[in-house]
């Protein structure tokens, strides 16, 4: 019995340091966008930590309503997984938050 959970023990910690070393370009970068805001969203940015400044808007042309959310790739093809976001609404609001781990973040939420 004590063989069989060593060896059990010893798998399970293996596949934790096999999932642990991926490499960064391994890994899932989409996140759902959600607006709760009570506005119409009508840019959506996210830039990489060390980027200088915003990259194109992701949305185009399109708009993200409240109530709704979209699902964005965010892999820009430079490997990182810290990235900015900035959201701007049709109010002339703009809310920013930084340092979001798209390689972990599954979901972010704008609320009011």
């Amino acid at each position: 019995m004590n063989a069989i959970r060593t060896i059990l023990t010893g798998a399970v910690a293996a596949a934790t340091v096999a999932a642990a070393t991926l490499p960064a370009a391994a890994l899932d970068r989409r996140v759902t966008i959600v607006n709760n805001t009570g506005y119409t969203m009508v840019r959506f940015y996210a830039s990489h930590r060390d980027a200088r400044s915003w990259e194109e808007n992701i949305f185009g042309g399109k708009v993200l309503y409240s109530g709704y959310n979209v699902v964005v790739n965010i892999d820009d093809g430079s490997g990182y997984c810290i990235f900015d976001f900035k959201a701007v609404f049709d109010d002339g609001d703009e809310v920013e938050s930084f340092g979001n781990n798209v390689c972990e973040l599954s979901t972010f939420t704008f609320n009011p």
